[in-house]
């Protein structure tokens, strides 16, 4: 008997020190410690399975919307997620969840893992969700002894609004954790992800579903897909969308580092959050900016996720450097704006095509982005080290560096002075291609935008801009342009700091010291004056 009870202490020891090490590896042995303690009973040294379901529980009630429609099954949806976390990853006991088991349920959640096992361990999440919402799924998974997990079934286009705002939602509550520090405080802006179910339907859908994308309403679509396929375009298009439910299973845990009596002070109430300005206002609304930022994971992410969710209401303006109805058209209001700012950019145009007479209904509108690096400079050839290119709207794709090709931007003004040129360059802004065949370029007037087929282009990844783009080059008229500035305060102040030594400069030029042509003798009028006179004349040279 002792000899098997030593046995098995060993055993377990020996568990327990391997889930520890892999928890310790990403650095958050010591906050589970500290929030088991805060969770578990004392009597049997477990976290009772109730506390741990409402650990990862999320209730929002008068949600904003950007987006159009919202399922009535949405906040069904979301009042089965605690319990479909805890029963997914953690195994309970009859006292309730063991030490042992929290952190290897936290590993499961949060540990380090492929992209193609943290997409799938998402698909798990909203499969049981869904599952235990009592609501249709199609998807089945099969896990083998080493822990992959093998999917099959179809995903809808229901499956994956869902899927996205339930991703949403999670994010919404970390961000709201860190920056509140009282959880459930902030109901969410539900945002509009109608262009990212667009793209995952063109994508897999056979034949794109035959649906017009031009004036789509994805609530109403009944269109499924394989799941395989499901998973290509994930990985393609929004590889950080898992990050959402890690960084919501890391906050929740941290969240009760707080001792029990402050945390029932803490987590009544629910007050709304303030709608914020990107909400429907600017061509960047919230689902925009979310889309793009799923697409990198690179500090440009946590930039573009500020514009989400600014901390305070005037946040967001301090990140938009130029937006054409407002500072004016054309190159000139443009370079005023963005010189000097040497950090990552953001530039969206909203254009239309089509025939635009007076009451015809053909006029197509899209808007189309791209990201830079390291800001806009005055040259007469193609720059950059890296950059991608956006469809944004109406059907989302971002398309990255081919590694092939460097021409990422040109950007060209007019010269101050009369400089002789013998091969005029082109006066405006392209992005790709080669020079005279741009693969996006915008006049000096910001009226029109020529875009032409990715055969043109080597730098960037090939596919359509737009919906039904053709291989002729489309002209297009402008309606609006902004640019976002992604490089943080620090790349600010020293824009900041350039546009006034600018300012400095031409005052100073403008500035006439008369002292100097206080005498006739001295003046350049009297120079002149005696040349023409007498231009012969022998005169000393003043050194």
């Amino acid at each position: 008997m002792g000899a098997s009870t030593s046995t098995e202490q060993q055993k377990v020891s020996a568990e327990q020190r391997e889930v520890e090490n892999q928890a310790a590896s990403t650095g958050a042995l010591p906050m589970l410690r500290k929030a088991f303690s805060n969770l578990a009973d004392p009597q049997t040294n477990a976290i009772p399975l109730k506390n741990l379901q409402q650990c990862f529980h999320i209730t929002y009630k008068n949600s904003d919307f950007e987006a159009p429609n919202m399922p009535n099954s949405f906040p069904v949806l979301l009042d089965n997620l605690g319990s479909a976390i805890v029963d997914l990853f953690f195994v309970t006991q009859k006292e309730g969840v063991s030490w042992v088991e929290f952190v290897r349920g936290y590993n499961k959640c949060c540990g380090r893992m492929s992209a193609s096992m943290s997409i799938n361990t998402l698909l798990r999440v909203y499969a049981t969700t869904v599952t235990k919402a009592g609501l249709p799924i199609k998807l089945e998974f099969d896990s083998d002894e080493n822990g992959d997990c093998k999917i099959c079934g179809s995903v809808s286009a229901n499956d994956v609004v869902m899927l996205l705002w339930m991703c949403w939602t999670m994010w919404w509550d970390f961000r709201t954790w860190r920056i509140s520090k009282e959880r459930g405080k902030e109901n969410p802006c539900l945002p509009d992800v109608s262009h990212i179910v667009l793209s995952a339907v063109v994508s897999c859908a056979e034949g794109g579903s035959g649906s017009n994308v031009w004036d789509c309403d994805v609530s109403g679509l009944e269109v499924e897909f394989p799941v395989g396929k499901f998973l290509t375009w994930a990985f393609k298009t929004v590889l950080s969308l898992p990050d959402c439910f890690t960084q919501f299973v890391h906050a929740r845990l941290q969240y009760f580092l707080t001792p029990k009596d402050e945390l029932a002070s803490s987590s009544s109430s629910v007050r709304n959050m303030p709608s914020t300005k990107l909400c429907n206002s600017k061509l960047l609304t919230c689902g925009r900016a979310w889309a793009i930022s799923l697409t990198l994971r690179s500090t440009m992410n946590e930039e573009i996720l500020r514009l989400c969710f600014p901390s305070d209401g005037d946040g967001t303006d301090e990140n938009l450097l130029y937006q054409s109805s407002l500072h004016g058209r054309g190159l000139n209001r443009f370079w005023s704006k963005i010189e000097g700012y040497k950090g990552p950019l953001l530039i969206l145009v909203s254009a239309s095509n089509g025939d635009s007479h007076e009451g015809s209904t053909d006029v197509k509108k899209w808007i189309i982005g791209s990201l830079t690096q390291n800001g806009f400079e005055n040259r007469n050839m193609f720059y950059g080290s890296s950059g991608s290119l956006y469809a944004i709207s109406p059907v989302f794709q971002v398309f990255s560096s081919t590694g092939k090709e460097k021409n990422f931007v040109y950007s060209h003004v007019h010269p101050t002075g009369k400089i002789y040129e013998p091969q005029r360059k082109p006066v405006g802004i392209a992005f790709g291609g080669t020079m005279g065949n741009e693969r996006i370029f915008v006049d000096e007037d910001f009226a029109k935008v020529t875009v032409r087929h990715h055969a043109t282009d080597k730098t960037y990844q090939p596919g359509s801009l737009f919906p039904d783009q053709g291989f002729l080059p489309v002209e297009a008229l402008i309606s609006e342009v902004e640019v976002w500035g992604l490089g943080g305060s620090a790349v600010k102040q020293v824009q900041s700091s350039y546009k006034k030594r600018e300012e400095l400069f031409t005052d100073q030029r403008r500035k006439v010291d008369l002292k100097t042509f206080a005498s006739w003798d001295d003046s350049p009028e009297k120079m002149m004056m005696d040349m023409v006179s007498d231009p012969n004349a022998v005169r000393r040279e003043d050194r």
